[in-house]
């Protein structure tokens, strides 16, 4: 029994498992000084030590399978069809992955965050809301109807938003004359 726990795999496969414990940490404890750092909610936190721990631990468990020299062929051809299977349902629906994408962008570098009076500038739907959440694929909006619209974090990043503050409309929100250029206020 001695001999298995001095095997080289077993003391690899250890080392990997420590060290993806270690990153994870790390990933943690950053997430919380640059949430602290930048005013950013608990929850935003969460989210993000979520999916970057998913990442590691699944890394993490790849290693150890090249370490204990299950067939490579074998692995990769079954891990070559996980991504296609994989791929094919994310190409069917790219809006899951742009919507996590854009969620990191969100909690890493956005100027707004929960709590801020916003204007979506979207021709088909405008939005006047306070930011109540921002969530892995989208965002929770409340408008001055009490009413809750869920945003989707992609449209987010592709459309103007203006930080609103006390002020009820935007300069870009035109009433009396629709042809006007709203530069030219």
């Amino acid at each position: 029994m001695m001999d298995f726990f001095t095997r080289k795999e077993v003391i690899l496969s250890l080392l990997t498992l420590l060290l993806a414990f270690l990153l994870h940490r790390l990933v943690i404890w950053s997430a919380a000084k640059l949430s602290h750092d930048l005013n950013r909610s608990a929850l935003r936190r969460q989210y993000i030590n979520r999916y970057v721990g998913y990442i590691l631990w699944s890394l993490a468990v790849i290693v150890i399978i090249f370490i204990w020299s299950i067939n490579e062929e074998d692995f990769i051809v079954a891990l070559g069809s996980s991504f296609a299977v994989v791929g094919v349902a994310l190409f069917a629906n790219w809006s899951i992955l742009s919507n996590v994408t854009a969620s990191f962008i969100l909690y890493f570098s956005f100027p707004y965050k929960i709590g801020d009076r916003v204007r979506i500038h979207d021709k088909d739907l405008p939005v006047t809301a306070v930011i109540v959440d921002i969530k892995g694929f989208y965002t929770l909006l409340k408008t001055a109807e009490g009413e809750i619209v869920t945003y989707p974090n992609n449209l987010l990043m592709q459309k103007g938003v203006s930080i609103l503050g006390s002020r009820k409309e935007s300069i870009f929100d035109v009433h009396e004359n629709h042809d006007a250029d709203p530069t030219a206020r």
